[in-house]
């Protein structure tokens, strides 16, 4: 008896993925080398659109510091972190919505619309989708907690056929208020858990969560993300994603997953294969 090719196993082992996921939502964080390099850009525009066509529902979440403190640097702003939060000042959001609601978002929306998805670029101001306030009484300048995700307007995109392609920027409560710069990753949980999702998938600059010895840790729950910040093992702009992802899994959402996405279709490989890549954030009541 003829084996069967190799590629056409890896699409029969793929089947039980399909399935499962056909008809979700899935909340995908996009950041880091995924959105600079120009290659990189063509395989994720790629990846979404095979979402969609096999009966997915991506919602998709960017970011944009490396820009934001690119230009803020050049006009010759402040701009320094704390606990991997922003620190905006009134300057800088103006810089921060211009990168992120008009440069970023709209390329990124064009771009999967060229590869044939049918995707529609937004703020987190468009229709008070998102709403803020000032995180920890306003220590953070202009950057934001959001208070609330109206869920439902996302979900009605989606029943339209949209892929929502949302900028993390949030309204203020007064007229004429700038609005608030929302760390994307907390902005993709919080999104991921007001429509429901699936998952929220981070692409990021690293294999996954490390341990000190610089190895990746496949799976982490609430207590061991406790323990590795306790230690110092989980620091800086990784704590925002961690501390996101075990929000989402306790609060509606099945997975939370932090991939590598300077590999080449990182989503697919996730999704769709046995092992998946990079680290997976588990309830303890809920293993799969």
């Amino acid at each position: 008896m003829t084996k069967t090719n190799p590629k056409v196993q890896t699409l029969i082992d793929a089947i039980p993925y399909f399935k499962k996921f056909y008809g979700k939502t899935i909340v995908i964080k996009y950041g880091g080398s995924a959105q600079t390099s120009d290659d990189l850009k063509e395989k994720f525009a790629q990846d979404i659109v095979l979402l969609t066509l096999l009966g997915i529902k991506p919602i998709v979440v960017h970011g944009g510091g490396a820009r934001i403190t690119e230009l803020l640097t050049k006009l010759e702003i402040p701009s320094h972190f704390v606990d991997g939060y922003r620190v905006t000042c009134k300057e800088s959001m103006r810089v921060v919505e211009m990168v992120l609601s008009g440069e970023i978002n709209k390329n990124l929306a064009s771009l999967l619309n060229h590869h044939g998805a049918k995707a529609i670029g937004i703020s987190g101001k468009d229709s008070g989708i998102i709403k803020a306030i000032p995180k920890d009484g306003g220590k953070f300048g202009y950057t934001g907690d959001i208070t609330s995700v109206n869920g439902e307007l996302i979900n009605n995109l989606i029943k339209e056929g949209f892929i929502p392609v949302i900028a993390p920027i949030a309204n203020g409560d007064e007229p004429n208020h700038p609005g608030y710069n929302i760390n994307a990753d907390v902005a993709a949980c919080e999104i991921a858990m007001a429509v429901k999702a699936q998952k929220v998938i981070f692409l990021t600059d690293t294999v996954g969560v490390l341990n000190k010895s610089g190895e990746l840790i496949q799976t982490l729950d609430k207590a061991n993300v406790e323990m590795f910040k306790k230690d110092g093992t989980i620091a800086g702009g990784m704590i925002p994603k961690v501390d996101s992802c075990i929000e989402a899994i306790h609060n509606g959402v099945n997975k939370a997953h932090i991939i590598d996405g300077r590999v080449e279709h990182s989503i697919l490989l996730e999704l769709f294969t046995s092992d998946g890549i990079g680290t997976q954030f588990i309830r303890v009541d809920n293993p799969n």
